[in-house]
Protein backbone atom coordinates (compact mmCIF):
# COMPACT_ATOMS: atom_id res chain seq x y z
CA UNK A 1 0.00 0.00 0.00
CA UNK A 2 2.86 2.34 0.92
CA UNK A 3 4.56 1.48 -2.38
CA UNK A 4 1.40 2.28 -4.34
CA UNK A 5 1.03 5.65 -2.50
CA UNK A 6 4.65 6.48 -3.30
CA UNK A 7 4.18 5.65 -6.96
CA UNK A 8 1.05 7.81 -7.20
CA UNK A 9 2.80 10.71 -5.45
CA UNK A 10 5.82 10.41 -7.77
CA UNK A 11 3.58 10.32 -10.84
CA UNK A 12 1.66 13.39 -9.63
CA UNK A 13 4.85 15.34 -8.99
CA UNK A 14 6.19 14.29 -12.38
CA UNK A 15 3.00 15.46 -14.06
CA UNK A 16 3.12 18.80 -12.24
CA UNK A 17 6.75 19.26 -13.26
CA UNK A 18 5.90 18.45 -16.85
CA UNK A 19 3.08 20.97 -16.92
CA UNK A 20 5.37 23.54 -15.31
CA UNK A 21 8.03 22.92 -17.97
CA UNK A 22 5.46 23.30 -20.75
CA UNK A 23 4.09 26.51 -19.20
CA UNK A 24 7.56 28.01 -18.86
CA UNK A 25 8.39 27.04 -22.44
CA UNK A 26 5.28 28.87 -23.63
CA UNK A 27 6.07 31.91 -21.53
CA UNK A 28 3.57 31.22 -18.72
CA UNK A 29 4.27 30.57 -15.09
CA UNK A 30 2.40 30.19 -11.87
CA UNK A 31 4.98 32.33 -10.08
CA UNK A 32 4.37 36.12 -9.67
CA UNK A 33 7.40 36.94 -11.83
CA UNK A 34 6.18 34.59 -14.52
CA UNK A 35 2.74 36.14 -14.45
CA UNK A 36 4.29 39.57 -14.97
CA UNK A 37 6.24 38.31 -17.97
CA UNK A 38 3.06 36.84 -19.38
CA UNK A 39 1.11 40.07 -18.85
CA UNK A 40 3.90 42.10 -20.50
CA UNK A 41 4.04 39.81 -23.52
CA UNK A 42 0.28 39.82 -23.92
CA UNK A 43 0.24 43.63 -23.74
CA UNK A 44 3.00 43.85 -26.35
CA UNK A 45 1.18 41.41 -28.64
CA UNK A 46 -2.09 43.32 -28.33
CA UNK A 47 -0.56 46.78 -28.88
CA UNK A 48 1.66 45.57 -31.75
CA UNK A 49 -1.27 44.00 -33.59
CA UNK A 50 -2.17 47.45 -34.95
CA UNK A 51 1.09 47.56 -36.97
CA UNK A 52 2.07 44.50 -38.98
CA UNK A 53 5.78 45.36 -39.05
CA UNK A 54 6.02 45.95 -35.32
CA UNK A 55 3.98 42.78 -34.73
CA UNK A 56 6.33 40.79 -36.97
CA UNK A 57 9.38 42.07 -35.10
CA UNK A 58 8.07 41.23 -31.63
CA UNK A 59 6.78 37.86 -32.74
CA UNK A 60 10.26 37.06 -34.04
CA UNK A 61 11.95 38.10 -30.78
CA UNK A 62 9.40 36.27 -28.58
CA UNK A 63 7.89 39.55 -27.35
CA UNK A 64 10.96 40.54 -25.36
CA UNK A 65 11.50 44.15 -24.35
CA UNK A 66 14.09 46.25 -26.20
CA UNK A 67 13.20 49.58 -24.56
CA UNK A 68 11.55 49.04 -21.19
CA UNK A 69 13.72 46.33 -19.63
CA UNK A 70 15.82 47.00 -16.54
CA UNK A 71 19.15 46.18 -18.19
CA UNK A 72 21.80 48.65 -19.30
CA UNK A 73 21.22 48.03 -23.02
CA UNK A 74 17.53 48.93 -22.77
CA UNK A 75 18.44 52.05 -20.83
CA UNK A 76 20.91 53.09 -23.55
CA UNK A 77 18.23 52.61 -26.20
CA UNK A 78 15.68 54.63 -24.24
CA UNK A 79 18.13 57.45 -23.67
CA UNK A 80 19.24 57.48 -27.32
CA UNK A 81 15.65 57.61 -28.62
CA UNK A 82 14.55 60.32 -26.19
CA UNK A 83 17.62 62.40 -27.05
CA UNK A 84 17.04 61.97 -30.79
CA UNK A 85 13.36 62.94 -30.80
CA UNK A 86 13.93 65.82 -28.35
CA UNK A 87 16.45 67.31 -30.80
CA UNK A 88 14.50 66.44 -33.97
CA UNK A 89 14.02 70.14 -34.74
CA UNK A 90 17.76 70.35 -35.49
CA UNK A 91 16.94 68.42 -38.67
CA UNK A 92 13.78 70.39 -39.41
CA UNK A 93 11.62 67.42 -38.37
CA UNK A 94 8.18 67.63 -36.71
CA UNK A 95 8.94 67.21 -32.99
CA UNK A 96 5.21 67.04 -32.19
CA UNK A 97 4.99 63.86 -34.24
CA UNK A 98 7.25 62.10 -31.71
CA UNK A 99 6.05 63.99 -28.59
CA UNK A 100 9.10 63.38 -26.35
CA UNK A 101 7.43 64.95 -23.29
CA UNK A 102 4.49 62.57 -23.47
CA UNK A 103 6.80 59.62 -24.06
CA UNK A 104 8.84 60.52 -20.98
CA UNK A 105 5.64 60.80 -18.94
CA UNK A 106 4.42 57.39 -20.13
CA UNK A 107 7.69 55.80 -19.06
CA UNK A 108 7.43 57.34 -15.59
CA UNK A 109 3.78 56.37 -15.20
CA UNK A 110 4.20 52.76 -16.33
CA UNK A 111 3.74 50.67 -13.18
CA UNK A 112 2.24 47.36 -14.25
CA UNK A 113 3.57 44.88 -16.81
CA UNK A 114 0.66 45.76 -19.08
CA UNK A 115 1.57 49.45 -18.86
CA UNK A 116 5.18 48.64 -19.75
CA UNK A 117 4.05 46.49 -22.65
CA UNK A 118 1.99 49.34 -24.09
CA UNK A 119 4.87 51.81 -23.67
CA UNK A 120 7.27 49.30 -25.25
CA UNK A 121 5.25 49.23 -28.46
CA UNK A 122 4.72 53.00 -28.43
CA UNK A 123 8.48 53.53 -28.27
CA UNK A 124 8.97 51.21 -31.22
CA UNK A 125 6.29 53.09 -33.16
CA UNK A 126 7.91 56.45 -32.48
CA UNK A 127 11.35 55.02 -33.27
CA UNK A 128 10.16 53.79 -36.67
CA UNK A 129 8.48 57.10 -37.45
CA UNK A 130 11.58 59.11 -36.53
CA UNK A 131 13.97 56.75 -38.36
CA UNK A 132 12.03 56.93 -41.61
CA UNK A 133 11.45 60.69 -41.36
CA UNK A 134 15.15 61.39 -40.84
CA UNK A 135 16.47 58.89 -43.35
CA UNK A 136 14.06 59.28 -46.27
CA UNK A 137 11.84 62.27 -45.50
CA UNK A 138 8.70 63.37 -43.71
CA UNK A 139 6.61 63.70 -46.88
CA UNK A 140 5.69 61.60 -49.89
CA UNK A 141 6.78 64.05 -52.64
CA UNK A 142 4.36 62.95 -55.36
CA UNK A 143 1.47 63.71 -52.98
CA UNK A 144 2.73 67.28 -52.64
CA UNK A 145 3.29 67.91 -56.36
CA UNK A 146 2.56 65.47 -59.17
CA UNK A 147 5.71 66.53 -61.06
CA UNK A 148 8.00 65.36 -58.25
CA UNK A 149 8.16 61.79 -59.48
CA UNK A 150 11.27 60.80 -57.56
CA UNK A 151 11.44 57.24 -56.21
CA UNK A 152 12.09 57.43 -52.47
CA UNK A 153 14.57 54.84 -51.10
CA UNK A 154 12.44 53.67 -48.17
CA UNK A 155 14.04 51.00 -45.99
CA UNK A 156 12.20 47.95 -44.64
CA UNK A 157 10.64 48.93 -41.30
CA UNK A 158 11.31 45.58 -39.60
CA UNK A 159 14.99 45.88 -40.54
CA UNK A 160 15.17 49.18 -38.63
CA UNK A 161 14.20 47.44 -35.40
CA UNK A 162 16.29 44.34 -36.07
CA UNK A 163 19.43 46.29 -36.93
CA UNK A 164 18.91 48.71 -34.06
CA UNK A 165 18.95 45.90 -31.49
CA UNK A 166 22.28 44.72 -32.88
CA UNK A 167 23.90 48.17 -32.97
CA UNK A 168 25.21 50.88 -30.71
CA UNK A 169 22.07 52.99 -30.12
CA UNK A 170 23.90 56.30 -30.35
CA UNK A 171 25.77 55.39 -33.54
CA UNK A 172 22.62 53.98 -35.12
CA UNK A 173 20.81 57.30 -34.75
CA UNK A 174 23.84 59.21 -36.01
CA UNK A 175 23.90 57.07 -39.17
CA UNK A 176 20.26 57.75 -40.12
CA UNK A 177 20.72 61.27 -41.53
CA UNK A 178 21.75 61.67 -45.18
CA UNK A 179 25.49 61.20 -45.66
CA UNK A 180 25.81 63.66 -48.56
CA UNK A 181 28.02 66.60 -47.50
CA UNK A 182 25.30 68.98 -48.67
CA UNK A 183 22.99 67.85 -45.86
CA UNK A 184 25.52 68.73 -43.15
CA UNK A 185 26.17 72.10 -44.83
CA UNK A 186 22.45 72.88 -44.98
CA UNK A 187 22.03 71.88 -41.35
CA UNK A 188 24.81 74.27 -40.34
CA UNK A 189 23.27 77.08 -42.43
CA UNK A 190 19.91 76.41 -40.79
CA UNK A 191 21.36 76.79 -37.29
CA UNK A 192 23.14 80.05 -38.20
CA UNK A 193 19.91 81.48 -39.63
CA UNK A 194 17.97 80.40 -36.55
CA UNK A 195 20.51 82.20 -34.37
CA UNK A 196 20.26 85.30 -36.57
CA UNK A 197 16.47 85.12 -36.43
CA UNK A 198 16.70 85.26 -32.63
CA UNK A 199 18.64 88.52 -33.01
CA UNK A 200 15.94 90.06 -35.16
CA UNK A 201 16.84 88.78 -38.60
CA UNK A 202 18.85 90.83 -41.09
CA UNK A 203 17.64 94.17 -39.86
CA UNK A 204 15.63 96.95 -41.42
CA UNK A 205 14.53 96.54 -45.02
CA UNK A 206 16.00 98.98 -47.50
CA UNK A 207 13.50 101.80 -48.25
CA UNK A 208 14.41 102.15 -51.92
CA UNK A 209 13.39 100.53 -55.20
CA UNK A 210 16.98 100.69 -56.48
CA UNK A 211 20.41 102.04 -55.54
CA UNK A 212 23.63 102.33 -57.50
CA UNK A 213 27.33 103.04 -56.87
CA UNK A 214 28.09 106.65 -55.94
CA UNK A 215 24.82 107.27 -54.12
CA UNK A 216 24.66 108.13 -50.42
CA UNK A 217 22.02 108.72 -47.80
CA UNK A 218 19.89 106.84 -45.29
CA UNK A 219 18.85 104.06 -47.70
CA UNK A 220 22.51 103.37 -48.56
CA UNK A 221 23.36 103.11 -44.84
CA UNK A 222 20.52 100.63 -44.31
CA UNK A 223 21.70 98.64 -47.35
CA UNK A 224 25.24 98.67 -45.94
CA UNK A 225 24.01 97.37 -42.57
CA UNK A 226 21.94 94.62 -44.19
CA UNK A 227 24.86 93.42 -46.32
CA UNK A 228 27.06 93.39 -43.21
CA UNK A 229 24.54 91.35 -41.23
CA UNK A 230 24.20 88.91 -44.13
CA UNK A 231 27.97 88.47 -44.14
CA UNK A 232 28.79 90.02 -47.51
CA UNK A 233 30.43 93.22 -46.26
CA UNK A 234 33.00 93.94 -43.58
CA UNK A 235 32.09 96.40 -40.82
CA UNK A 236 32.33 99.96 -42.09
CA UNK A 237 31.02 103.42 -41.26
CA UNK A 238 30.87 104.51 -44.89
CA UNK A 239 27.62 106.20 -45.88
CA UNK A 240 28.34 106.00 -49.60
CA UNK A 241 27.70 103.21 -52.10
CA UNK A 242 31.44 102.78 -52.57
CA UNK A 243 33.66 100.18 -54.27
CA UNK A 244 33.56 97.89 -51.23
CA UNK A 245 29.77 97.91 -51.22
CA UNK A 246 29.67 97.32 -54.98
CA UNK A 247 31.94 94.29 -54.58
CA UNK A 248 29.77 93.00 -51.73
CA UNK A 249 26.70 93.49 -53.90
CA UNK A 250 28.27 91.46 -56.69
CA UNK A 251 28.92 88.59 -54.28
CA UNK A 252 25.33 88.80 -53.10
CA UNK A 253 24.05 88.76 -56.69
CA UNK A 254 26.14 85.71 -57.53
CA UNK A 255 24.68 83.91 -54.52
CA UNK A 256 21.18 84.59 -55.90
CA UNK A 257 21.86 83.71 -59.52
CA UNK A 258 21.55 87.35 -60.58
CA UNK A 259 23.64 89.34 -63.04
CA UNK A 260 26.62 90.49 -60.91
CA UNK A 261 26.75 94.11 -62.04
CA UNK A 262 27.02 95.48 -58.49
CA UNK A 263 23.94 97.64 -58.95
CA UNK A 264 20.98 97.18 -56.59
CA UNK A 265 18.28 97.26 -59.25
CA UNK A 266 14.63 96.30 -58.58
CA UNK A 267 15.23 92.55 -58.88
CA UNK A 268 18.29 92.64 -56.65
CA UNK A 269 16.52 94.88 -54.13
CA UNK A 270 13.63 92.41 -53.89
CA UNK A 271 16.14 89.72 -52.94
CA UNK A 272 17.97 92.02 -50.51
CA UNK A 273 14.71 92.73 -48.70
CA UNK A 274 13.54 89.14 -48.69
CA UNK A 275 13.04 88.24 -44.99
CA UNK A 276 15.28 85.72 -43.26
CA UNK A 277 12.25 83.50 -42.57
CA UNK A 278 11.81 82.97 -46.32
CA UNK A 279 15.43 81.88 -46.68
CA UNK A 280 15.17 79.61 -43.64
CA UNK A 281 12.13 77.92 -45.17
CA UNK A 282 14.12 77.28 -48.36
CA UNK A 283 16.93 75.66 -46.38
CA UNK A 284 14.51 73.45 -44.44
CA UNK A 285 12.84 72.35 -47.68
CA UNK A 286 16.26 71.61 -49.20
CA UNK A 287 17.03 69.36 -46.22
CA UNK A 288 13.79 67.44 -46.80
CA UNK A 289 14.69 67.09 -50.48
CA UNK A 290 18.11 65.72 -49.49
CA UNK A 291 16.37 63.10 -47.37
CA UNK A 292 14.36 62.03 -50.42
CA UNK A 293 17.68 61.33 -52.20
CA UNK A 294 19.49 59.52 -49.38
CA UNK A 295 21.28 56.99 -51.57
CA UNK A 296 24.56 56.93 -53.56
CA UNK A 297 24.44 59.32 -56.50
CA UNK A 298 27.26 57.78 -58.52
CA UNK A 299 30.98 58.50 -58.54
CA UNK A 300 30.30 60.27 -61.81
CA UNK A 301 26.86 61.78 -62.25
CA UNK A 302 25.01 64.62 -63.94
CA UNK A 303 23.30 67.11 -61.63
CA UNK A 304 20.61 69.28 -63.24
CA UNK A 305 19.30 71.90 -60.81
CA UNK A 306 16.16 73.29 -62.40
CA UNK A 307 16.02 76.46 -60.30
CA UNK A 308 19.69 77.23 -60.98
CA UNK A 309 19.19 76.71 -64.74
CA UNK A 310 22.37 74.63 -64.84
CA UNK A 311 23.67 71.17 -65.70
CA UNK A 312 26.82 69.92 -64.01
CA UNK A 313 29.03 66.84 -64.29
CA UNK A 314 30.32 65.69 -60.92
CA UNK A 315 33.29 63.32 -60.55
CA UNK A 316 34.08 61.91 -57.11
CA UNK A 317 32.22 64.71 -55.38
CA UNK A 318 33.80 67.54 -57.39
CA UNK A 319 32.30 69.59 -60.20
CA UNK A 320 34.24 68.97 -63.40
CA UNK A 321 31.94 70.60 -65.96
CA UNK A 322 29.15 73.19 -65.84
CA UNK A 323 26.86 74.72 -68.42
CA UNK A 324 23.72 76.83 -68.43
CA UNK A 325 20.37 75.26 -69.17
CA UNK A 326 16.85 76.12 -70.23
CA UNK A 327 14.06 74.24 -68.46
CA UNK A 328 10.34 73.68 -68.97
CA UNK A 329 8.03 76.65 -69.04
CA UNK A 330 5.91 77.26 -65.94
CA UNK A 331 2.75 75.81 -67.44
CA UNK A 332 0.86 72.75 -66.26
CA UNK A 333 1.93 70.51 -69.16
CA UNK A 334 5.44 71.90 -69.67
CA UNK A 335 7.14 71.96 -66.25
CA UNK A 336 10.23 69.75 -66.03
CA UNK A 337 9.68 66.86 -63.62
CA UNK A 338 12.09 65.82 -60.87
CA UNK A 339 13.52 62.32 -61.03
CA UNK A 340 16.70 60.30 -61.37
CA UNK A 341 17.66 57.91 -64.15
CA UNK A 342 20.73 56.67 -66.01
CA UNK A 343 22.12 58.21 -69.22
CA UNK A 344 22.88 55.40 -71.66
CA UNK A 345 23.72 57.07 -74.98
CA UNK A 346 23.81 60.23 -77.04
CA UNK A 347 22.45 60.81 -80.53
CA UNK A 348 24.47 63.02 -82.87
CA UNK A 349 22.50 64.70 -85.69
CA UNK A 350 19.19 63.65 -84.11
CA UNK A 351 15.81 63.49 -85.75
CA UNK A 352 13.17 65.24 -83.71
CA UNK A 353 10.19 62.97 -83.27
CA UNK A 354 7.64 65.57 -82.29
CA UNK A 355 5.74 64.45 -79.16
CA UNK A 356 2.11 63.74 -79.94
CA UNK A 357 0.93 66.38 -77.47
CA UNK A 358 2.90 69.05 -79.35
CA UNK A 359 1.89 67.67 -82.75
CA UNK A 360 -1.83 67.81 -81.99
CA UNK A 361 -1.98 70.90 -79.77
CA UNK A 362 0.41 73.17 -81.65
CA UNK A 363 1.01 71.93 -85.19
CA UNK A 364 -2.33 70.38 -86.19
CA UNK A 365 -4.21 73.71 -85.83
CA UNK A 366 -1.54 75.37 -88.01
CA UNK A 367 -1.86 72.65 -90.65
CA UNK A 368 -5.65 72.97 -90.60
CA UNK A 369 -5.35 76.66 -91.43
CA UNK A 370 -2.55 76.14 -93.97
CA UNK A 371 -1.43 72.66 -95.09
CA UNK A 372 1.95 74.08 -96.09
CA UNK A 373 2.65 75.53 -92.65
CA UNK A 374 5.71 74.38 -90.65
CA UNK A 375 7.37 73.28 -93.88
CA UNK A 376 10.56 72.28 -92.04
CA UNK A 377 8.67 69.32 -90.59
CA UNK A 378 7.78 66.02 -92.29
CA UNK A 379 4.33 64.45 -91.93
CA UNK A 380 4.77 60.66 -91.70
CA UNK A 381 2.19 57.87 -91.80
CA UNK A 382 2.16 54.67 -89.75
CA UNK A 383 4.37 52.91 -92.34
CA UNK A 384 7.07 55.60 -92.17
CA UNK A 385 6.17 57.19 -95.49
CA UNK A 386 6.21 60.96 -95.94
CA UNK A 387 2.68 62.22 -96.55
CA UNK A 388 1.89 64.69 -99.31
CA UNK A 389 0.40 67.75 -97.65
CA UNK A 390 -1.77 68.56 -100.66
CA UNK A 391 -3.46 65.16 -100.39
CA UNK A 392 -4.12 65.25 -96.67
CA UNK A 393 -7.38 66.58 -95.23
CA UNK A 394 -6.08 67.95 -91.91
CA UNK A 395 -9.49 69.45 -91.17
CA UNK A 396 -10.90 65.96 -90.66
CA UNK A 397 -8.67 65.27 -87.69
CA UNK A 398 -8.49 66.20 -84.05
CA UNK A 399 -6.19 65.35 -81.15
CA UNK A 400 -7.77 61.90 -80.79
CA UNK A 401 -7.80 60.64 -84.36
CA UNK A 402 -4.78 62.40 -85.91
CA UNK A 403 -3.18 59.42 -87.73
CA UNK A 404 0.25 60.86 -88.49
CA UNK A 405 3.49 61.50 -86.71
CA UNK A 406 5.58 64.60 -87.29
CA UNK A 407 9.35 64.54 -87.61
CA UNK A 408 12.09 67.05 -88.18
CA UNK A 409 15.15 65.64 -89.99
CA UNK A 410 18.69 66.32 -88.75
CA UNK A 411 19.97 69.84 -89.36
CA UNK A 412 21.32 72.85 -87.51
CA UNK A 413 17.74 74.15 -87.38
CA UNK A 414 16.45 71.00 -85.72
CA UNK A 415 14.61 71.76 -82.46
CA UNK A 416 17.02 69.39 -80.68
CA UNK A 417 20.04 71.04 -82.22
CA UNK A 418 22.85 68.69 -83.21
CA UNK A 419 22.99 66.32 -80.25
CA UNK A 420 20.75 64.88 -77.58
CA UNK A 421 21.61 62.90 -74.44
CA UNK A 422 19.32 60.03 -73.60
CA UNK A 423 18.29 58.43 -70.32
CA UNK A 424 15.10 56.67 -71.50
CA UNK A 425 12.21 57.39 -69.15
CA UNK A 426 8.42 57.43 -69.13
CA UNK A 427 8.36 61.24 -69.04
CA UNK A 428 10.16 61.61 -72.40
CA UNK A 429 12.67 64.02 -70.83
CA UNK A 430 16.27 64.32 -72.05
CA UNK A 431 19.08 66.86 -72.43
CA UNK A 432 19.75 68.39 -75.83
CA UNK A 433 21.25 71.15 -77.94
CA UNK A 434 19.04 73.94 -79.31
CA UNK A 435 19.21 76.49 -82.13
CA UNK A 436 17.69 79.12 -79.78
CA UNK A 437 20.96 80.23 -78.22
CA UNK A 438 19.70 83.70 -77.30
CA UNK A 439 17.72 82.39 -74.32
CA UNK A 440 20.85 81.44 -72.39
CA UNK A 441 21.74 85.07 -71.71
CA UNK A 442 18.60 85.57 -69.62
CA UNK A 443 18.48 85.18 -65.84
CA UNK A 444 15.15 83.32 -65.84
CA UNK A 445 15.32 80.48 -68.37
CA UNK A 446 12.06 78.52 -68.25
CA UNK A 447 10.93 78.24 -71.88
CA UNK A 448 11.01 74.62 -73.08
CA UNK A 449 8.30 71.96 -73.30
CA UNK A 450 9.94 70.12 -70.40
CA UNK A 451 13.24 68.84 -71.76
CA UNK A 452 16.53 70.39 -70.67
CA UNK A 453 18.36 72.49 -73.28
CA UNK A 454 22.12 72.93 -72.84
CA UNK A 455 24.14 76.01 -73.64
CA UNK A 456 27.36 74.08 -74.38
CA UNK A 457 26.18 70.67 -75.55
CA UNK A 458 29.31 69.87 -77.55
CA UNK A 459 31.60 70.45 -74.56
CA UNK A 460 29.18 68.42 -72.46
CA UNK A 461 29.51 65.58 -74.99
CA UNK A 462 33.31 65.83 -74.97
CA UNK A 463 33.35 65.56 -71.16
CA UNK A 464 31.20 62.42 -71.30
CA UNK A 465 33.19 60.84 -74.13
CA UNK A 466 36.56 61.57 -72.48
CA UNK A 467 36.06 58.42 -70.41
CA UNK A 468 36.04 56.19 -73.49
CA UNK A 469 38.21 57.85 -76.15
CA UNK A 470 41.52 59.71 -76.20
CA UNK A 471 40.18 62.26 -78.67
CA UNK A 472 36.59 62.98 -77.67
CA UNK A 473 36.31 66.15 -79.74
CA UNK A 474 37.68 64.52 -82.87
CA UNK A 475 35.44 61.47 -82.39
CA UNK A 476 32.36 63.65 -81.93
CA UNK A 477 33.03 65.93 -84.88
CA UNK A 478 33.70 63.00 -87.20
CA UNK A 479 30.18 61.73 -86.47
CA UNK A 480 28.73 65.24 -86.66
CA UNK A 481 30.25 66.03 -90.04
CA UNK A 482 28.49 63.09 -91.70
CA UNK A 483 25.15 64.83 -91.19
CA UNK A 484 23.69 61.40 -90.55
CA UNK A 485 21.91 60.46 -87.33
CA UNK A 486 24.31 58.44 -85.19
CA UNK A 487 23.86 56.78 -81.81
CA UNK A 488 26.88 56.62 -79.49
CA UNK A 489 26.55 54.40 -76.42
CA UNK A 490 28.25 55.39 -73.19
CA UNK A 491 30.52 52.55 -72.15
CA UNK A 492 29.90 53.55 -68.55
CA UNK A 493 26.30 54.77 -68.14
CA UNK A 494 26.03 57.91 -66.04
CA UNK A 495 23.33 58.60 -63.42
CA UNK A 496 21.32 61.76 -64.07
CA UNK A 497 19.59 63.61 -61.23
CA UNK A 498 17.08 66.28 -62.16
CA UNK A 499 16.61 68.23 -58.93
CA UNK A 500 14.97 71.40 -57.68
CA UNK A 501 17.09 73.24 -55.10
CA UNK A 502 16.18 76.81 -54.17
CA UNK A 503 18.80 76.67 -51.41
CA UNK A 504 22.21 75.01 -51.65
CA UNK A 505 25.60 75.51 -50.03
CA UNK A 506 28.96 75.61 -51.77
CA UNK A 507 31.83 73.50 -50.46
CA UNK A 508 33.25 76.72 -49.02
CA UNK A 509 30.12 77.30 -46.97
CA UNK A 510 28.47 80.06 -49.05
CA UNK A 511 24.69 79.69 -49.01
CA UNK A 512 23.01 80.20 -52.40
CA UNK A 513 19.35 80.86 -53.10
CA UNK A 514 17.32 80.58 -56.28
CA UNK A 515 13.73 81.45 -57.25
CA UNK A 516 10.94 78.97 -56.61
CA UNK A 517 10.28 78.80 -60.36
CA UNK A 518 7.34 76.38 -60.24
CA UNK A 519 6.16 77.15 -56.69
CA UNK A 520 7.02 73.63 -55.56
CA UNK A 521 9.00 74.64 -52.48
CA UNK A 522 6.07 76.71 -51.19
CA UNK A 523 3.89 73.61 -51.44
CA UNK A 524 6.50 71.48 -49.69
CA UNK A 525 6.93 73.88 -46.79
CA UNK A 526 3.16 74.11 -46.39
CA UNK A 527 2.98 70.30 -46.26
CA UNK A 528 5.85 70.18 -43.76
CA UNK A 529 4.05 72.73 -41.60
CA UNK A 530 0.89 70.64 -41.72
CA UNK A 531 2.98 67.67 -40.58
CA UNK A 532 4.18 69.65 -37.57
CA UNK A 533 7.47 71.19 -38.74
CA UNK A 534 8.10 74.60 -37.21
CA UNK A 535 10.62 77.36 -37.76
CA UNK A 536 12.44 78.39 -34.61
CA UNK A 537 14.73 81.09 -33.33
CA UNK A 538 17.76 79.81 -31.42
CA UNK A 539 19.36 82.09 -28.84
CA UNK A 540 22.90 81.91 -27.47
Amino acid sequence: MQTLRSQVLFSFRTLVAAFAFIAISLGFSATPAGAQVTAFKQAVAEAAAKDKDIAAFYQANNYKAIWTGSGGKDRQRRDALLNAVTNAADHGLPVSRYNPEQLTALLKQARSPRDRGAVEVEMSRIFLQYARDLQTGVLTPSKVDADIVRQIPHRDRVSYLTNFTKSSPKRFFQALAPTAPEYARLMKAKLLMEQQLAKGGWGQTVPAKSLKPGQSGNAVVILRNRLQTMGYLQRSSSQTYDAAMQSAMQQFQLSRGLNPDGVAGPGTMNEINRPIESHLQAVMVAMERERWMNRPRGKRHVWVNLTDFSAVIVDNGKETFRTRSVIGKNQSDRRSPEFSDVMEFMVINPTWNVPRSIATKEYLPLLQRNPNAVGHLNIVDSRGRTVSRSGANFGAYNARNFPYSIKQPPSSRNALGLVKFMFPNRYNIYLHDTPAKNLFSREMRAYSHGCIRLHQPFDFAYALLAKQTNDPEGFFKAKLNTGVESRVNLEQPVPVHIVYRTAFVSAGGNVNFRPDVYGRDAKIFSALSNAGVRMRAVGG
